[in-house]
């Protein structure tokens, strides 16, 4: 009995350690699980020498956002970031008409150039910050440079790497959470980080920004 009972367990770890692999969300030469949010296709977003890659002068503008939708996990991927260029990592996105933008449902780790972009006048506007709540502890590389991140959401609690620094932790609907949020534009917003479950989203914010080695673990 002790040995059936054994070999129960080691199945299930088996299992359990494959289920929280990390897989990759871009295969480095198509858009393959990828679509312009509220589109078919991948609008201005194409993969380039390795990258996902925003033109911003090619039409059908949008943020591309994953295929499937994802609740507890550990994302990670590198970005870079034109000059002057911002950009956005946003997840927990709903995708819906009565939403125009992923930013009115999601939550954002922002992109940025820190030094030349318009908006880097708040530190909560800088790249790392949990966008318009708290900003990073850490600053990021310059324009032009990769930089890499991982976001870990779990079971409401977000935990943002960035360059192998923790810069944001955070409980959503902690006491914390709630004055960030309350001296946020968020404060108003009916749908914003209302859905545990939702769609990954790069964002599209008019700069050249490129991706790559982006994965995910589910958690």
């Amino acid at each position: 009995m002790k040995k059936i009972l054994l070999l129960i367990t080691v199945f299930f770890a088996a299992n359990f350690s494959l289920m929280a692999q990390k897989v990759s969300l871009f295969d480095g030469k198509t858009t393959n699980g990828w679509h312009a949010y509220l589109q078919k296709g991948p609008g201005a977003w194409s993969a380039v020498d390795g990258t996902l890659q925003l033109d911003p002068k090619a039409p059908n503008q949008g943020d591309l956002v994953t295929n499937k939708e994802y609740e507890n996990y550990e994302l990670s991927l590198e970005w870079k970031i034109a000059v002057g260029g911002n950009s956005g990592i946003i997840f927990g996105v709903h995708e819906d008409p009565s939403f125009d933008q992923t930013y009115l449902t999601g939550i954002e780790m922002q992109i940025l150039d820190d030094k030349e972009a318009e908006d880097n006048k708040l530190a909560t506007h800088r790249a790392g910050a949990l966008y318009d709540m708290e900003a990073p502890s850490h600053p990021a590389k310059p324009a032009g440079e990769w930089n890499k991140v991982t976001i870990k959401k779990l079971n409401g609690h977000l935990t943002f790497w960035l360059n192998g620094e923790i810069v944001i932790d955070i409980q959503m609907g902690g006491p914390e959470w709630n004055k960030l949020l309350n001296q946020s534009k968020f404060k108003t917003w009916k749908g914003f980080a209302a859905y545990p479950k939702g769609h990954i989203a790069l964002q599209d914010h008019g700069a050249v920004v490129s991706f790559k080695n982006i994965t995910i673990k589910e958690l």
